[in-house]
Order: structure tokens, then sequence, then C-alpha cells
């Protein structure tokens, strides 16, 4: 296997992406490191090739958002937006994540191996994304579609204005969103959500689990309602 190891220090921001987006030369299926992240901006952004990528340090706003079918792990903290509107592949996050993890994502996976901060997987659209720890208040805010897994505690308003997303929280709920409600865990949502866990590394017993989804009262303006939205 070829590993490629690109220093931040000595190629800047520009040159990594236009590496990892295959403009200097073919990428597909080959393995990078990056070095120095100190907290850099924008890494590893609009990849379009099955490249796998291992950032070694924190990142700042924005790592890896646009992705489809790379492979993007952070050996760190992650800031702002992190896989935001992923579109497929995978990103994980071996730290923090901080807030709007995962937003407008529509497909792939984000794991957050620590926490994440407040409005996880707003606007999510397919996206799958799997928390080791707690998010913080506003998360899955008009979630559209896809499921957000917390195996710690999640803030206020958990799953404000949802569509048809799913939320499986282990921990404790600080409060639910307008149109939030509590469902059954059934048995086939359990098997789903082992295989999920499975797939992001993380160990946990769906039955601990709670799901949270959308009571469909919002989705036509109702003049009775009128005070939710």
């Amino acid at each position: 296997m070829t590993v490629e190891t690109i220093d931040l220090d000595a190629a800047g921001v520009r040159a990594l992406n236009r590496r990892l987006q295959g403009r200097e030369g073919p990428v597909a299926g080959r393995h990078f490191i990056v070095t120095n992240a100190k907290g850099r901006h924008a890494l590893a952004a609009g990849l379009t090739e099955r490249v796998n990528v291992r950032i070694r340090g924190h990142v700042g706003y924005y790592c890896a958002g646009m992705n489809r079918l790379a492979d993007v792990t952070v050996e760190g903290n992650a800031g702002t937006g992190v896989a935001e509107n992923l579109m497929s592949g995978a990103v994980r996050v071996t730290g923090d994540a901080s807030q709007s993890a995962g937003a407008s994502g529509r497909g792939g996976l984000l794991v957050v191996e620590g926490s994440a901060s407040a409005r996880c997987g707003i606007t999510m659209k397919g996206i799958d994304i799997v928390v080791g720890g707690s998010i913080g208040h506003m998360s899955a805010f008009m979630a559209q579609a896809g499921r957000l897994v917390v195996c710690g505690d999640a803030g206020a308003y958990l799953g404000d204005s949802i569509y048809e997303a799913e939320i499986f929280v282990r921990g404790r709920v600080e409060s639910l969103g307008a149109d939030c409600v509590e469902k059954e865990l059934s048995a086939e949502d359990a098997s789903g959500l082992e295989a999920l866990l499975a797939e992001a590394g993380m160990d946990g017993d769906a039955a601990r689990f709670r799901r949270y989804g959308s009571a469909r009262q919002l989705y036509n303006f109702r003049i009775d309602n009128a005070a939710a939205y």
C-alpha cells in the first residue's frame, strides 16, 4: 500500500485540497496522511474519489465538507461544520466536534467518538451520524432524513421541526423541540441500530436507546398550531 504524506506547513491548504481532489494526478484508491493540521480550516473538502485520508491533529471549520466516496479520519477535535453536506463515504473524528456537525448531510456516515456541540445534524437529508458522547441544543433541527444516534445525553429542543429523520438517544434528553415525540423502538429499529453502531465501531445495546421522530403535525400550516411555528 502506497501512503503519501502531506505536510501542511510546507504545502498549505489549497495545495492539499487540489491533490486530494485529483487535480494534480489520479488519487482513487490512494492513502494520504496529513500532518501539522494546526486547526486549519476546510481541510479535505470537496473530495469526489475513493481515497483514504488521515489528518493528524485538530482541524478548524468545515473539514471534510461536501465529500463524496472519501474516507476521512481526524485524529483530534473538529471545528464548526465537520462533514457538512456529506454525500457518501465516511468521516470520523476521534475527539470532539463543534457545532453543526454533519449539517445538511445527504448520505454517508459521520462518527464523532467524543461529544458534539449544538445543532448536530441540522437539516440532515440522509446522513447517518453516530456520537459516542453527548450533543448540544437544537440538534437535528428540521432534520429531513437519516439517523442521529447519541450514546450520551442530548441538549434542549432535540428534533425541533423534524421531518422523517430518526433519533436514538441512550442517555437523558433535556427537552424535545416542536413536533418531536418519543416513539416505539421496534425489533426492526433495534436491529438497524445495532448494525449502525457496529459500523461506527461503537459498543452499545440497542435496547437501552430511546427512539424519537416526527409527530407529523407541522407538515402543513394549521391555524390551531400557529404558536408552534
